[in-house]
């Protein structure tokens, strides 16, 4: 039976997608829920799953086509591959016999088709590679299978591919080494002219959209972390144990920003029209730098989150955002976004505010620099802090002391806790 494939129904906000990559190819075996290719919306990648066993009979779409929803991409015929792959199992007598005859020299085992051992690893088979894996994996001609996996029920995350790698070309530099380049023509200035893709393009339109719609500007302050790093230090061993997660510092300044958020709540809240929307739930997006671009996760009712929870969610966001698995409603909404650049080594930067919020809070690296303390110069770690917000609604000195209650809040931590 020959069956349609289509575009599986996009989000309402998102219109169409552009079909990045097929994974098979007409003639090729397929299994159910197997994914047959990749479709780059505005903010996700999507999978297209086969509906069944078969076999790939044509593809009507190439890659780099834009497609909408319910779009016949290729068909299938079904039954076809199970039927190949059950006829040698079920026809023991005619094995028999076969064997009593040389084999055709031509003819490969079995054994050696590569994803035989993929298709019976659970979870690294090719149709259940994120994205970004696949392409490494297909990249460097790798066999999943072989891959050492530590993402959750076995999968194989990006990280995981790149060890991988690294290990195996390390007792061999020669043949790490690219091959040698012809030397460029003296005084020749090459060129590359590389389309954006959809993610980068909505990510340089929502930018504009927000500083062209938006009046921004942004404040500053420093905090001394000496207080939450010794907090941190004493539990974080214990913090782990327990909970499985690390102690980072992102779960303290979400428990920060949300404590400043409730004592100035014009910065958790959107401008529609002539309206102010004033949320009285904290959606905290937590924005995170992929390959494909920047993408900002949100963390629902954070306010009701334990630091655990808080430091599973983020780093559960921050994989699924580095291996490409980030579903449309993992970035749909929020109240306030942070950032965090000191990650890159950032000292000071201006985030833009994630529209159609109204602030933005930008964390940076820590560095110890000599402050007065007591009267006494001591070294001390030292973080700027940056507060973008839409002057529209918000009033200097509100942002200015939004940021001096989170400093508050993170050089004396145990007021977060006790909630004073």
């Amino acid at each position: 039976m020959t069956t349609e494939i289509r575009v599986p129904q996009l989000p309402e906000s998102i219109a169409d997608a552009t079909l990045v990559a097929w994974h098979k190819q007409p003639g090729d075996a397929i299994r159910r829920d197997e994914n047959l290719a990749d479709l780059e919306t505005d903010k996700v990648v999507l999978e297209v799953p086969a509906p069944a066993n078969g076999v790939v009979r044509e593809i009507r779409v190439p890659s780099g086509t834009v497609v909408t929803s319910g779009q016949v991409l290729a068909l299938i015929e079904e039954g076809a591959a199970a039927a190949a792959v059950a006829k040698p199992a079920g026809a023991a007598g005619a094995a028999a016999a076969a064997a009593a005859k040389p084999p055709p020299a031509a003819k490969p085992p079995p054994a050696a088709k590569p994803p035989a051992a993929a298709d019976s690893d659970g979870g690294k088979d090719a149709g259940k590679l994120s994205p970004s894996v696949r392409r490494l994996v297909e990249e460097n001609h790798l066999d999943p299978s072989a891959i050492p996996a530590s993402g959750r029920d076995g999968r194989l995350t990006k990280s995981d591919v790149v060890g991988f790698l690294s290990t195996a070309a390390a007792p061999t530099p020669a043949a790490r080494a690219p091959a040698p380049r012809p030397p460029a023509a003296a005084g020749a200035r090459a060129e590359q002219r590389v389309p954006m893709t959809r993610l980068r393009a909505r990510i340089a339109q929502r930018l504009i959209e927000a500083q062209s719609t938006q009046a921004l500007l942004t404040t500053f302050n420093e905090v001394d972390l000496s207080a939450t790093q010794e907090l941190r230090a004493r539990y974080k061993e214990r913090f782990e144990k327990e909970h499985g997660v690390k102690l980072g510092f992102m779960s303290f300044f979400v428990k920060a920003s949300i404590e400043a958020l409730k004592r100035f709540p014009v910065l958790n809240a959107s401008v529609d029209g002539s309206d102010i929307i004033y949320h009285e739930y904290y959606d905290i997006g937590v924005a995170v730098s992929t390959d494909r671009g920047l993408v900002v996760p949100i963390v629902r009712d954070a306010d009701a989150k334990s630091f655990a929870v808080l430091e599973k969610q983020v780093a559960d966001y921050a994989r699924k955002a580095r291996e490409g698995s980030l579903a449309l409603e993992d970035l749909t909404g929020g109240t306030f976004t942070i950032t965090n650049g000191g990650v890159f080594g950032s000292l000071m930067s201006t985030p833009i505010v994630n529209a159609p919020q109204s602030a933005i809070l930008g964390m940076h690296k820590i560095q110890e620099r000599p402050m007065a303390v007591g009267g006494q110069i001591a070294a001390r770690p030292m973080m700027y802090l940056a507060v973008t917000y839409d002057h529209r609604i918000i009033d200097g000195r509100e942002a200015v002391q939004f940021l001096v209650a989170i400093k508050e809040a993170l050089e004396d931590p145990g007021r977060m806790l006790l909630g004073i």
